[in-house]
Formats: C-alpha cells, sequence, structure tokens
C-alpha cells in the first residue's frame, strides 16, 4: 500500500478587513466559464482566516491553508510565508 501526501486546500486572496482579534477577513477571486454563453466572469467569496498577531492589514495579498476548525466561521490560516504587502506591491 503506497503512501499517500495530502495538501491542504490553499487560496490566494487580498484582505479586507481586519477589525477582529486574531482574525482577517479575506476576499478570493475566481474566474468561471458560463455554461451556455461561454462567457468568463469573477466569482468572489469571502472567509475568516485565522491571523495569529493580527500580522496581516487591509490591502495585502495572502495565501490561506486549510486548517482544522479555529471557530464556528473560522476554517483557514493565513500562510505568514506567502504574504505580499500592499506597500511593496506599489513600489
Amino acid at each position: 500500500m503506497e503512501q499517500k501526501t495530502i495538501r491542504p486546500q490553499s487560496f490566494v486572496g487580498v484582505v479586507i478587513k481586519t477589525a477582529m482579534k486574531d482574525t482577517a477577513t479575506v476576499k478570493v477571486d475566481r474566474y468561471v466559464k458560463n455554461a451556455k454563453y461561454k462567457k468568463y466572469f469573477v466569482r468572489s467569496k469571502k472567509y475568516l482566516a485565522h491571523d495569529p498577531g493580527n500580522t496581516a492589514q487591509v490591502g495585502d495579498k495572502v495565501t490561506i491553508v486549510a486548517t482544522r476548525p479555529i471557530s464556528k466561521l473560522k476554517h483557514f490560516a493565513i500562510d505568514p510565508t506567502k504574504t505580499v504587502s500592499a506597500e511593496s506591491e506599489k513600489n
């Protein structure tokens, strides 16, 4: 029997709110195609992500990774190694 390596689900999104303690709201966009009309459009979804120490700022591009349930709505955590701040993108 071979061993399978399971990587957790991950998304890239933008931090849109950091008002809560140790939590950031991340908006993830995905590009989908309409089956009937063959037109592409953007669908968005917001996720609550665990952000220990409130390190993320609004506008940062972050990667969120699935974790164990942290609270009722929090099932993702921000990956600190793959965070791009909004200030460094402007420069």
